[in-house]
């Protein structure tokens, strides 16, 4: 079954997509997207993760400048758009929504009250942040475009973190992901997986650079993390 919540911050509300599986009581994922919105991509994974046994829910994050944004990577005007509001967008603004996410996601009364989080490219970069913070209590970063400029944070992450990254990932490049690898590599609730000669958004579902094979390793995964962190 899928709806929508509305979810408040000091500033106002925003609205985000839920897919619930068959369970009555079951942990939740609070899905981060990438710079097209809660778009049908965002959405076929919500209701993979709702099969798989979790509540799904996908915060609309751009909502400050447009709201409930559902945009094609294979639209230009689309592209420029979402470049757009990437350049535009308050990170940190964006982990406090994620927060006020993972807090609301908690008080579904089908939660069990255990809550992840997982997104991919911006959702990638806000995971990490977020698990900087401590406030999920699994993450899973796929490629988080960026992360390199933001390692400062990292040796405050608590939370078990997975990251995927792509080997021929055109937006983090050899040195990025060399940075990344080495701020992670002596704390222990970091893995890091590299998919050698995959490119960006490898794991995207119907995606230019969607690659089945990656994809499904990756999934698998997190899948597996994510039952082994939130049962």
């Amino acid at each position: 079954m899928n709806s929508t919540i509305d979810i408040a911050v000091a500033d106002g509300s925003f609205s985000a997509y839920v897919a619930r599986p068959a369970q009555d009581i079951a942990p939740a994922v609070v899905i981060i997207q990438e710079i097209f919105g809660v778009n049908e991509g965002i959405r076929s994974i919500a209701a993979d993760m709702a099969e798989q046994g979790f509540i799904a829910v996908c915060p609309d994050l751009f909502w400050r400048s447009e709201r409930n944004l559902s945009m094609s990577e294979s639209n230009p005007s689309h592209q420029e758009r979402g470049f757009a509001l990437y350049r535009a967008y308050d990170f940190d603004q964006g982990v406090g929504d994620i927060a006020a996410t993972i807090a609301a996601a908690r008080q579904l009364p089908q939660c069990s009250g255990k809550v992840g989080v997982m997104g991919y490219c911006l959702g990638g970069l806000l995971t990490f942040l977020t698990a900087a913070t401590g406030t999920a209590d699994a993450a899973v970063a796929y490629y988080g475009g960026g992360t390199d400029r933001f390692l400062d944070r990292a040796p405050g992450i608590k939370t078990p973190l997975l990251m995927h990254l792509a080997g021929d990932d055109e937006y983090i490049g050899p040195d990025a992901q060399a940075a990344i690898r080495q701020a992670v590599a002596n704390r222990p609730e970091v893995q890091v997986h590299l998919y050698p000669g995959r490119q960006h958004a490898f794991a995207r579902p119907g995606g230019v650079h969607y690659d089945r094979e990656a994809a499904e390793l990756a999934n698998g995964r997190t899948r597996e993390f994510m039952r082994r962190h939130l049962g």
